[in-house]
């Protein structure tokens, strides 16, 4: 598996965001990636619109299953990858760069020093076999 990045934030259901110039990119983590295998079809949030914390933003369906990715904090999208339509394999490839998944200006920047480092967010992966 691949390192977590330090300078990421993570959320317990396995999605991770960087800011940058007041706004957030979001993708899956490695884990979330490894766990649905080969991703086949990624469904992008609306431009412009509100998410809540925790609300289902996109849609990734792969060979396994389809799984809810949700917004790791309240805000606006305010771009997505749109790349992901044509090859959502990437996010397989490259989860913590080509394959993010969507971009918001938050409502509150400081709701995201409240996510997990990388630290604290692999204490709470599965032990693996």
């Amino acid at each position: 598996m691949l390192h977590n990045p330090d300078d990421l934030k993570y959320t317990k259901t396995h999605e991770w965001i960087r800011t940058k110039d007041g706004v957030i990119e979001a993708g899956i983590t490695d884990f979330a990636q490894h766990q649905l295998s080969d991703i086949t079809y990624v469904e992008l949030p609306e431009l412009n619109q509100h998410l809540d914390a925790g609300e289902e933003a996109v849609v990734v369906e792969s060979i396994k299953a389809a799984s809810d990715v949700y917004a790791p904090i309240a805000g606006t999208v305010v771009e997505v990858n749109e790349a992901l339509a044509n090859t959502p394999e990437v996010i397989n490839s490259d989860p913590f760069g080509a394959g993010w998944i969507f971009r918001m200006k938050p409502d509150h920047a400081a709701d995201v020093d409240a996510l997990l480092s990388a630290e604290a967010y692999e204490a709470n992966l599965p032990v693996e076999h």
